[in-house]
């Protein structure tokens, strides 16, 4: 099984009881590999400059659910943590704050584990 280092979206490295930096698997590492794909921004990751969704784009912009989720798709498609059979299910909602709401359900790859994540994109204003 490989391992990642732990990062949370938006958060710093962590560490484990032994003061190293603490490392995920299984499912916490399919999910944190899958939101890093989704909510970098193309060209910021200098290793591979089309690496990417940059969902963050689509936050205050008139709701495109079709164009989002077409997006998400192409990007899970990319994902070596995600099963392509069965393909991948994207829901998205906005609410009238501007926040988008992303609910994907895709198998795990390592572990053929039906796999659900969640996630919200905040309007910073």
């Amino acid at each position: 099984m490989k391992n990642d280092l732990f990062q949370q979206w938006g958060n710093d490295l962590a560490v484990d009881s032994r003061g190293d930096l603490q490392l995920s698997d299984g499912a916490i590492r399919s999910q944190q590999r899958v939101l890093r794909r989704l909510l970098t921004n193309p060209g910021d990751y200098i290793w591979q400059p089309s690496y990417g969704a940059g969902l963050a784009q689509f936050v205050g912009s008139p709701a495109n659910p079709l164009q989002i989720e077409a997006i998400i798709r192409a990007q899970l498609q990319k994902e070596p943590a995600v099963a392509q059979t069965p393909a991948p299910t994207v829901t998205i909602s906005y609410d009238t704050l501007g926040t988008i709401s992303v609910m994907i359900s895709y198998v795990d790859a390592a572990s053929g584990q039906t796999e659900l994540l969640s996630f919200g994109i905040r309007n910073p204003s």
